[in-house]
């Protein structure tokens, strides 16, 4: 089957459906999904040079009348199948495919490299492969994808949601800022929305990290993961492994003068003593990952800053048996110091993530060479590329302010971020939350979006509080049912498995009423900073 350029809201040369199969039913309980048709294809550009757009769209034989699209990750370059739950959703309840949902997601346009697969940003190369990235493939995917299900069932989509985290979560409050009448609902988890002043504030840490004797071994994180614990763990009324108060700690936290079992973190005058301590070199990288980058010129946006990093508690990839750490050291800061040339990915190394990005935004983004030395661009002083960077934030970045018209519409949007995000910052969320606050208003904004923050939980996966959160069933309550979420609860999955926790609006915090099990939510109250 094809589908017309005309029937597709951005330019394109029209889309083609390149397989159909059937897939039988699998699987049992909550983990059952029926059979349903994998239709893959490909949406093709208008510049000959261009890559397709890869998509897939899973159709069930018992349709429930709804769609979810998937968000992609990092760089993206590989299909959003839609096979999967939504993110952190838990495993104790049905996928959206096994609801009886349409599901479908691309790669955004641009097919990356197998191995370094979502740091692969030579994409950027091609105006029209960026621009999909940056936005137009959600619009290109959804218009086919919806085409193709109405075709399938001849009947019209009821209702369309949108489920991402990280770019995929920028992805989604891009989806519902720009093409408000085409989603009712999204699930944003730890979203990327600033992508672009993310990669400058990269920038600034990578270039920090890359200087002599500043880039932690996982020992030396160990010690200050370990340090903070001690220091602030408490600070909710318990002290369970969890930093839940993280302004107390932002606040009181010192890595100079911080004791460890009553030893000093830092190491005596500074100098670097082995694992059994930080250097200056390494507080000061550590320092700088904690503050605000701040600009001599503003963004698109008109912002002049990207925040720091929760920083005091947070995993940065230390040496654990969980088997979720592999994947909190890959988003983290990896194994190799970055350096020019970058370090490169392997299947068992890596430099920091965000390293790896800022490398790949300077050469093929930023500068199109991609012999450029990304340690030698000064993100707050960039020169003569400083338009350069601004346009891009302009054309990556959720701008968007106003959501009016989505949230006149019925839309909802559940969004949530891990207070010990070590990839994205919460405290840039936050931001965002405050943009929307100061253009649309406190009641307008409450009747439509929550905002939550998950102490422990880091960017995807966690070994300290992996959660598991069923904010489908909760979207559909409240776009569906007109019930506004009712106080939610989130569950561990991996730093104590089945211990649940009080899901907070920010800016509350789960504390510890005094009594009653730990490890049980309704032991907790959200108080307020």
């Amino acid at each position: 089957m094809t589908i017309p350029a005309s029937a597709i809201g951005l330019e394109t040369t029209g889309a083609t459906v390149s397989s159909s199969t059937v897939v039988p039913a699998a699987g049992t309980g909550n983990a059952a999904v029926g059979e349903y048709c994998r239709v893959l294809g490909d949406i093709k550009p208008v510049d000959a040079t261009a890559q397709n757009i890869k998509f897939q769209l899973n159709l069930p034989t018992v349709w429930n009348g709804k769609a979810v699209m998937f968000g992609g990750g990092g760089y993206n370059g590989t299909i959003a199948t839609g096979t999967g739950n939504v993110p952190a959703g838990p495993a104790d309840k049905p996928s959206p495919l096994a609801r009886g949902y349409a599901t479908f997601g691309s790669d955004s346009g641009h097919q990356a490299n197998p191995l370094t697969t979502s740091r692969d940003g030579s994409f950027g190369a091609n105006d029209e492969m960026l621009r999909n990235f940056a936005g137009d493939a959600i619009k290109k995917t959804r218009d086919v994808a919806i085409a193709l299900t109405q075709a399938r069932y001849a009947d019209k989509v009821r209702r369309t949601y949108f489920a991402g985290g990280s770019t995929g979560g920028r992805e989604a409050l891009i989806a519902v800022t720009r093409w408000p009448g085409d989603y009712n609902g999204a699930i944003v988890l730890y979203p990327a929305w600033n992508a672009a002043a993310l990669d400058l504030q990269f920038g600034r840490i990578t270039r920090a990290l890359a200087q002599p004797n500043a880039y932690p071994t996982r020992a030396k994180r160990k010690l200050l993961l370990d340090a903070s614990l001690q220091a602030c763990d408490a600070l909710d009324g318990v002290a369970d492994g969890v930093i839940s108060n993280v302004t107390a700690c932002n606040a009181s936290f010192d890595p100079r003068t911080a004791l460890l079992n009553g030893v000093a973190l830092r190491c005596p005058g500074g100098a670097d003593a082995g694992d059994g301590c930080l250097s200056d070199a390494q507080i000061t990288a550590f320092e700088v990952t904690n503050t605000p980058l701040v600009l001599n010129y503003r963004l698109a946006s008109g912002e002049t800053t990207y925040p720091g990093f929760n920083t005091w508690g947070t995993d940065f990839g230390v040496p654990g048996t969980s088997p979720l750490q592999p994947t909190v050291l890959t988003l983290s800061l990896g194994t190799e110091q970055p350096a020019n040339p970058m370090p490169p990915v392997t299947a068992t190394t890596s430099p920091p993530y965000g390293s790896t990005f800022w490398d790949q935004w300077v050469k093929f983004f930023v500068t199109r060479d991609p012999n450029a030395n990304p340690l030698a661009l000064d993100p707050q002083n960039p020169g003569a590329l400083q338009e350069r960077i601004v346009y891009l934030t302009g054309l990556q970045d959720a701008n968007g302010t106003d959501l009016s018209v989505f949230s006149a519409r019925g839309g909802k949007i559940l969004m949530a971020h891990g207070s010990h995000d070590a990839l994205v910052s919460t405290r840039a969320t936050q931001q965002y939350l405050e943009r929307l606050r100061s253009t649309m208003g406190t009641a307008q904004l409450d009747r439509f979006l929550r905002y939550y923050e998950i102490p422990g939980y880091g960017h995807a996966a966690s070994s300290v509080f992996n959660a598991a959160w069923d904010s489908l069933s909760t979207l559909e309550n409240w776009v569906e049912g007109g019930v506004a979420p009712p106080a939610q609860i989130v569950a561990d999955t991996a730093g104590v498995p089945g211990r649940t926790r009080p899901l907070c609006v920010y800016p509350g915090y789960p504390r510890y009423q005094g009594t009653g099990d730990v490890n049980v939510a309704a032991s907790f109250t959200c108080s307020t900073p």
